[in-house]
């Protein structure tokens, strides 16, 4: 049987590497990997920390492009690799719009597909915006829905969709374990991370920041930013951004953040290294919903930028919050209370 695992961000990447290496281990599978490169050298770093390899790598990213531009480039650069490797089924993750073209590629060819992480949804098209709509694509024609919650695949049984649906718990969690384990067993390795956060000032109460996400460009950042500058005249508080390299995210963030001596800007770290600042981290905001499901099993509090929620049904019990504030500064007066 051969089966071919289509993702091209850091988080499709850790959240597929489990599932991959058991893929691999199996003597009756010819399993093999795609890469369309949207997180190149930090998707790198996830590989080759899992001791995995790309079997295709696209190159599809161009500077500023569109999402429509994108999407023809992919369907360009899939097809080929399609016809030459014919899979038995193809595996995409989650809701990104590599996933989404991947899908629709196999469909198009008629190769079954397996989506992981189906079934969630926000109820509302636009929000996450492309993700909502990218899942809900890929979940009306994949043929096996690997939903991470049951909550998941009641929303899958509900729409009468044709495939069929598991519940298998969520590999980002099997990923987590696998990494935090590593750490947790060599002192050394623990204490080389730690050397890259010697910044911290161990009576202070550790924020870890992350924010990427398109729909909070522009005015999201700017008020996401503008908060934080009130959380950040705090003396009790210190705030630790890996900061992404998309303008729109940079620009706003170094502008309103970068000169303030509570925040502390970094450049993006490698997996393993963001793992054990989670770690160390007292409370984790975040518009990733990788980081989301990641946060609530290593850190006290968690809670998410995003307009809606999708990912906040098992961590509403484990110390999970969710925190309006891309749409008012005045948000920063909710954020101080788990603090």
């Amino acid at each position: 049987m051969k089966v071919l695992s289509i993702f091209g961000t850091r988080p499709e990447a850790i959240k597929m590497a489990p599932l991959v290496r058991a893929l691999a281990a199996e003597p009756g599978i010819d399993s093999r990997i795609c890469i369309t490169g949207q997180h190149q050298s930090m998707l790198q770093q996830v590989l080759d920390m899992f001791e995995l390899k790309a079997d295709y790598s696209l190159d599809v990213m161009r500077p500023d492009q569109t999402l429509n531009s994108l999407t023809a480039a992919l369907y360009a650069a899939i097809d080929p690799i399609l016809d030459e490797m014919k899979p038995d089924k193809v595996l995409v993750h989650g809701d990104t719009t590599s996933a989404m073209v991947a899908a629709m590629s196999a469909f198009h060819r008629r190769i079954p597909i397996g989506h992981v992480e189906a079934g969630l949804r926000t109820g509302d098209i636009r929000q996450p915006w492309p993700e909502e709509m990218n899942r809900r694509c890929i979940d009306l024609i994949s043929d096996h829905l690997f939903a991470p919650t049951a909550e998941s695949r009641r929303n899958v049984l509900g729409e009468r969709l044709q495939g069929i649906s598991f519940v298998t718990g969520n590999t980002v969690i099997d990923a987590l374990h696998l990494t935090a384990q590593r750490i947790d067993s060599n002192r050394q390795l623990r204490h080389a991370l730690d050397r890259q956060f010697s910044f911290l000032v161990p009576e202070r109460k550790v924020l870890v920041v992350t924010g990427h996400r398109r729909e909070n460009f522009g005015d999201g950042f700017l008020n996401i930013c503008k908060a934080l500058g009130e959380l950040a005249r705090r003396d009790d508080i210190q705030i630790v951004y890996p900061v992404h390299l998309n303008p729109n995210v940079l620009g706003p963030v170094t502008e309103h953040l970068g000169d303030l001596p509570n925040v502390h800007l970094i450049k993006p770290l490698d997996y393993l290294s963001f793992v054990r600042l989670m770690q160390r981290a007292h409370v984790i905001l975040t518009d990733s919903g990788g980081v989301q499901e990641e946060a609530p099993s290593v850190a006290g509090q968690a809670g998410s930028g995003h307009a809606r929620c999708h990912r906040a049904s098992r961590g509403s019990r484990r110390g999970y919050r969710t925190l309006g504030g891309h749409r008012d500064r005045r948000d920063h007066s909710r954020r101080e209370r788990p603090v």
